[in-house]
């Protein structure tokens, strides 16, 4: 679940962002703080002794321990997001079911040639 691992990546750098200005909330600190201590668990239990500081070696050893099927880690990633950055948090939600041709993220190029040919 690479999007899942992608959102707390996203949402460890948000927090850290909120986390050094005077104005953040102590909800935001919290939460922050919650969501640093599942992350380093879910390394551990893949096996990685420190957290790296690299985002692109954070999210390749994340995705390699399983943390983007942690159901509580990603609650927690949506969790800082939302009160870290309320409106950039929504663009973390997409419900893309049944559908065809989707794409989600930003910037993206598709063609699509659906029936016959």
């Amino acid at each position: 679940m690479i999007e899942s691992v992608d959102l707390v990546v996203a949402a460890l750098a948000a927090g850290a962002a909120a986390g050094v200005t005077d104005t953040a909330s102590a909800a935001v600190k919290d939460a922050y703080q919650g969501l640093k201590s599942l992350t380093r668990r879910a390394l551990r239990r893949g096996g990685v002794a420190e957290e790296p500081t690299d985002p692109e070696e954070l999210k390749a050893a994340l995705t390699a321990a399983g943390a983007g099927s942690d159901v509580e880690l990603v609650a927690a990633a949506r969790e800082v997001l939302a009160l870290a950055d309320p409106e950039g948090a929504a663009k973390y939600r997409v419900d893309v079911h049944d559908n065809q041709g989707v794409q989600v993220g930003d910037g993206n190029t598709m063609t699509l040639n659906f029936g016959d040919k």
